[in-house]
C-alpha cells in the first residue's frame, strides 16, 4: 500500500504538442494520449525534434527532455539564458524582467507548482522548456534551488497551481510590476479583477471553444496562438501587434505592445516590419488548427 500511495503522489501530468495528455511517473513516460494535431513548425524545432507528430514520437521527446535537464524529476535544472525562439512566452517575460518593465513573473513549474521568479534565467529555465503542465508534485530539491535563485513557492506542501494566489503571493512580497502566464480564462478573468496592474500572457490555448477564447483574450495583453483556431479568429483581428507567423503571439493592449517593440528594439537580429490587416497567416500553421 505504501508504494502504490508514493507512486501516485510522484506523478505529473502534462498537455504537450497539440494537447497530448502525457502522464509522467517517477521520472518515465507512462502514458501518452492521442495528439489532436498532426505536425507542428515550432515541434518540428524542438532541441529533440517532433517532425511527425505521435504517440511514440511524442514520447521521445518528453522523455528526452526528462534526461536532458530533469523535467519531472528532483534533479529539474531551473535556470538557462539560451532563446530557443524569438518571440515565446518565456523569452518575451524574461526580457521584461532584465529591462525592469517587470519585476516578478508567476508562472508554473513541475516539481514546485506556482512560483514567483524574479530573474529571467530563471523564467527561461522554468518556461523555454515547459509545455503545458495540467498538474504536479512537490520536490524539495526543486523548490529549493527555485528559493536559493531568489524565487518564490506558492505552496511547498502540494506544488499548487493557482496563478490568482500566486500574484497575491507576489503582491505580499512587495513586487508591483507583475507578469502571470495564465491558461485558464476564469482565472485571467479573476486575476484582471483582483490584480488589475498585473501583466496577463495567456498560454496554452490549443483547443479552447470560441467563447472561453473570447474570454482570455478579453483580459489578456499578450496570448499565444499554439495550434487554436479560435485564438487565431478572436485575437487576430483585434490585436494592436502580431509577433511570429506559425505560432503567432498577439498583443491586445498597449502594454502588450510595447514589450514587443523594445524586444525588438534590443533585439540584434534582423525584423521584418509590415503594415497589414491582422491575422497574417500564411503557410506553415500547426495542422490541424483546434
Amino acid at each position: 500500500m505504501v508504494s502504490v500511495m508514493t507512486q501516485k503522489r510522484d506523478e505529473h501530468i502534462i498537455e504537450a504538442i497539440g494537447r497530448c495528455r502525457i502522464v509522467v511517473r517517477n521520472g518515465e513516460v507512462v502514458e501518452v494520449g492521442e495528439p489532436q494535431i498532426r505536425d507542428c513548425p515550432l515541434a518540428r524545432r524542438f532541441a529533440h525534434p517532433v517532425p511527425d507528430i505521435s504517440p511514440a514520437s511524442v514520447k521521445e521527446n518528453i522523455t528526452h527532455r526528462i534526461r536532458a535537464f530533469g523535467m519531472c524529476t528532483p534533479d529539474r535544472e531551473v535556470l538557462d539564458d539560451r532563446e530557443f525562439v524569438g518571440f515565446g512566452a518565456s523569452e518575451l517575460l524574461s526580457f521584461g524582467l532584465k529591462t525592469g518593465i517587470f519585476d516578478a513573473v508567476v508562472l508554473a513549474c513541475d516539481g514546485a507548482g506556482t512560483v514567483v521568479a524574479t530573474r529571467p534565467e530563471m523564467v527561461q529555465g522554468i518556461g523555454g522548456r515547459m509545455s503545458g503542465l495540467a498538474s504536479t508534485c512537490p520536490y524539495p530539491a526543486v523548490m529549493d534551488r527555485i528559493e536559493q535563485n531568489g524565487g518564490f513557492v506558492l505552496d511547498r506542501a502540494h506544488a499548487t497551481m493557482d496563478p490568482v494566489t500566486g500574484t497575491a503571493l507576489a503582491e505580499q512580497k512587495k513586487f508591483r510590476k507583475i507578469a502571470v502566464t495564465v491558461a485558464l480564462p476564469k482565472d485571467a478573468e479573476a486575476i484582471r479583477k483582483k490584480f488589475p496592474g498585473a501583466f496577463i500572457f495567456g498560454v496554452h490555448v490549443t483547443g479552447l471553444s470560441r467563447d472561453e477564447a473570447e474570454q482570455l483574450v478579453a483580459v489578456s495583453d499578450l496570448v499565444t496562438a499554439c495550434a487554436s483556431k479560435t485564438i487565431r479568429d478572436t485575437a487576430g483581428p483585434n490585436a494592436l501587434v502580431q509577433a511570429g507567423i506559425s505560432i503567432p503571439i498577439f498583443a491586445m493592449t498597449p502594454a502588450g505592445k510595447e514589450l514587443i517593440m523594445q524586444k525588438i528594439r534590443q533585439d540584434p537580429e534582423q525584423v521584418l516590419v509590415k503594415m497589414t490587416q491582422l491575422p497574417s497567416l500564411p503557410g506553415g500553421q500547426p495542422t490541424p488548427l483546434v
